[in-house]
């Protein structure tokens, strides 16, 4: 597979050279040049492999000749050694067996992964990509990534200890829930290659910096530059996987019913791995898009106009996002064309009181402990579902642990949440934080320090 920019498709490289560049010498984004499509027979195929496997075959199409056969089925069965679980409201867990009087609503729980969100899936993949062909040059590379809550833990943890790399991770101070906190800033206990940096701003202001930082020759070529963001192809492509697996999944066991995934959306990368899996030949026939008060794309959908902003704090705060990354790919993957991105998506957002008592109500009525984002994909799905008038089955993504958002869960449904073992150890450990003001001179002269 090769890929080109999506500023300009005469700028080209592989697999590997957009990994480890992270984005094209213009600054455009890295685009495959033709997405594979697998007929009802190859699916039935992949289907039923085991995930991991599944994931090392579509791979195959997506990367260079630097990765064999068995590099991929080591790469993802190292790196998805954890359950991808679908299940309704009730505790019913998906499997082909399903009987037909189930409910076809599902949660797929995509936080069974060792940082509790579903970033691990893209993480843990690039991380193992990246070191595999470092490993062979030789080179060091030094990661700048930028988190608005969960991508930063998910990196921290995938490239922790993997030698000839340095991560440095980017926050805003107050701007991501304590727990997170304390997995952003304990990664390694201090000692290790993974440092973390709050910045005295919003997650915007990270993300500039990450920007700026790339846009400077000298900081690139003298650090080996290279982002873990979903601006990285290697972030995006690995989230196709996981639609594409869960969706022949659903259609073995409800063969006749559409197939609606919601998903809560921030950078956008999450929803472009969907569009990237369905246009795969994934039976997915429409994507609901949640988004909090950060709503850039659901006011895409509905005017026809992209207008970025400034972002504003909200419950849901891996979602403050107001210029999501991944919008140039969508519009890409779709050749400008709005309408037929408007037939694809659809999209509704909601205030934090509207997240709270929707939280309120499905644990009241089910039990089901929702995190705040989880929540805004739902209610979207359930918007969504007011208008449509045939049964379908529907797939609302929950992106995190709600442990990983105690304090706020904690106070909106008046209950005690038990914090899963990997957080029980962070929540322990001491931070080490270095402070910054929104400053890429500052940014760097740590990171020249830390070199």
């Amino acid at each position: 597979m090769r890929y080109h920019s999506h500023n300009n498709p005469t700028i080209t490289a592989q697999f590997s050279q957009a990994l480890l560049a992270s984005l094209a010498p213009d600054g455009g984004l890295w685009m495959p040049d033709k997405i594979p499509n697998f007929d009802t027979g190859k699916q039935a195929q992949l289907g039923a492999m085991s995930f991991a496997d599944c994931s090392s075959k579509l791979a195959k199409h997506f990367v260079d000749d630097h990765f064999s056969d068995s590099d991929l089925t080591d790469i993802c069965r190292d790196a998805y050694d954890f359950p991808v679980p679908l299940k309704t409201l009730s505790g019913y867990e998906l499997d082909t067996a399903t009987p037909e009087n189930v409910n076809a609503d599902f949660i797929l729980e995509l936080f069974h992964g060792p940082t509790l969100a579903f970033k691990d899936f893209a993480a843990r993949f690039m991380g193992r990509a990246a070191s595999h062909l470092l490993q062979k040059s030789k080179e060091k590379r030094t990661i700048l990534v930028a988190t608005s809550g969960d991508t930063g833990g998910a990196i921290g943890d995938a490239f922790l200890h993997q030698k000839g790399i340095d991560v440095f991770i980017l926050f805003p101070q107050g701007g991501v829930s304590k727990v997170q906190e304390q997995q952003l800033t304990t990664i390694g206990g201090g000692n290790a290659n993974v440092h973390a940096i709050a910045i005295d701003g919003t997650f915007d202001d990270c993300q500039k910096l990450v920007k700026e930082a790339f846009a400077n020759k000298d900081y690139t070529e003298r650090f080996n530059l290279m982002s873990a963001n979903s601006i990285n192809v290697g972030r995006v492509i690995p989230q196709s996987f996981y639609y594409f697996w869960t969706s022949l999944q659903i259609k073995a066991a409800h063969n006749d019913l559409p197939i609606v995934y919601s998903i809560p959306s921030g950078n956008l990368g999450n929803l472009t791995g969907g569009l990237i899996a369905k246009a795969m030949g994934a039976p997915i026939d429409r994507f609901v898009i949640g988004n909090n008060a950060n709503d850039p794309f659901v006011d895409y959908l509905n005017t026809g106009e992209y207008k970025g902003r400034n972002s504003v704090p909200t419950l849901s705060n891996a979602m403050d996002i107001g210029r999501p990354n991944n919008f140039p790919r969508i519009v890409k993957l779709y050749n400008s064309d709005f309408e037929a991105i408007q037939k694809v998506c659809w999209g509704a957002s909601f205030t934090d009181e509207e997240t709270e008592r929707h939280m309120r109500r499905v644990y009241a009525e089910s039990g089901y402990i929702m995190c705040p984002h989880t929540a805004v994909g739902h209610m979207a799905m359930k918007e969504f579902s007011k208008d449509i008038d045939m049964p379908f089955a529907s797939v609302c993504v929950a992106t995190a642990h709600p442990a990983k958002f105690a304090n706020s869960v904690e106070r909106i449904l008046r209950t005690d949440i038990q914090l899963p073992e990997p957080l029980k150890k962070a929540v322990s450990r001491k931070k080490i934080v270095h402070i910054s003001k929104p400053s890429l001179d500052d940014v760097m002269n740590f990171i020249e320090n830390k070199s």
